[in-house]
């Protein structure tokens, strides 16, 4: 799922104070592919707002439009997918909500959950921390690289690495067998979101060559 090589997961709370969807505007027009809305603080109403906001602009430029939590929300949007948290509903049970509706993601910390995931019909899994991040820090210490390895190898679907991801660290990351990373603070705190943007399509774009 070639989206889902950059996937941004959104937090309003660190865009420098700059409105969101003019941020999330700016990453797509740079070539963003994907992006999950995960504004955890959103009753369905406000999230549904935010999400149709993201919708046509998501939609002209072929990247995917993700709804944290809320298949609800998702299926009233008309958004491509929903990703699972800890406190969604079961991986089968969204698979069976969203029918053939929507892609379903799932967050897991460990080779367990991802395979409990796949195993489920999760379409993707999401791994992390990797590195240490604080926006990470209430999931656990950093998983690190190794143990982002032992789940490439386990699962067949996509794994999509978060958690201190930087263009950086880009090489390293999908060295391992991921399919992708997210990021949250370093494209929607840095000072040009969409030039952060473009480093992070340029590092994947290295990776892909060296393998």
């Amino acid at each position: 799922m070639v989206e889902l090589r950059l996937l941004l997961v959104t937090d309003r709370a660190q865009t420098r104070g700059r409105e969101l969807v003019a941020v999330v505007r700016a990453c797509l027009d740079a070539g963003l592919p994907a992006v999950q809305v995960r504004e955890k603080d959103l009753g369905a109403a406000d999230l549904a707002r935010l999400c149709r906001a993201l919708r046509e602009p998501t939609r002209e430029r072929g990247a995917l439009l993700i709804v944290n939590d809320r298949a609800d929300v998702a299926l009233a949007v008309g958004a491509d997918g929903v990703q699972r948290t800890s406190s969604s509903l079961p991986v089968a049970d969204l698979r069976a909500l969203a029918d053939k509706r929507l892609l379903v993601g799932a967050s897991v910390h460990s080779r367990d959950e991802a395979l409990a995931a796949e195993a489920a019909g999760a379409d993707w899994v999401v791994f992390g921390p990797v590195y240490d991040t604080p926006s990470k820090r209430a999931y656990g210490p950093p998983q690190g690289l190794v143990a982002l390895e032992r789940v490439t190898a386990a699962v067949r679907v996509p794994v999509i690495a978060i958690g201190g991801i930087t263009p950086e660290r880009v090489g390293a990351v999908r060295a391992t067998g991921a399919a992708g990373v997210a990021a949250i603070s370093a494209i929607l705190d840095a000072e040009a979101p969409a030039e952060a943007t473009r480093r992070f399509l340029d590092a994947l774009g290295a990776a892909a060559g060296r393998s």
